[in-house]
């Protein structure tokens, strides 16, 4: 199985001059944790993305206003992509390895084509397989187990 076969195609997207609250709207109305940021409308080639914990960390968090801000105040970079011709398995690799639950998916021009979720994965494999995912991405950072 590729992933081309489990991502959902055309996901929304944001630039970096976006506004959070739109960015947020995005999250709400296409019911979605992150959103892609690409560096214009037009070619669509990603520079980022944004997630909620991306907000709440980088933004709420410092008692910044979120009102006043844009995504590419808080996205998160360099962005880890795949290419819709992957394996799963290949795909699954990528995210433990980056600590990912999400992963924009790229065409041949580098322009994004869809984005694979744990939960995409999860559908349409066993269990053991999303699972083993999550349990690898969920792991506490050397950081942030040093500060508890």
């Amino acid at each position: 199985m590729q992933v081309k076969d489990v991502m959902t195609p055309d996901p929304a997207c944001c630039t970096p001059h976006t506004s959070l609250v739109d960015v947020a709207n995005l999250m709400v109305t296409n019911d979605c944790g992150e959103i892609p940021v690409v560096d214009s409308e037009s070619n669509k080639n990603p520079v980022g993305v944004v997630t909620d914990r991306d907000i709440v960390v980088r933004i709420v968090a410092k008692g910044l206003n979120p009102a006043e801000k844009a995504a590419g105040d808080c996205m998160s970079t360099p962005v880890v992509t795949v290419t819709p011709d992957i394996s799963i398995e290949e795909c699954c690799r990528i995210m433990e390895e980056k600590l990912v639950r999400r992963v924009p998916v790229v065409d041949e021009n580098g322009a994004i084509s869809g984005i694979v979720a744990l939960a995409d994965i999860a559908r349409q494999t066993q269990k053991s397989v999303a699972g083993q995912v999550v349990k690898e991405v969920s792991e506490p950072s050397r950081s942030s187990a040093a500060a508890r």
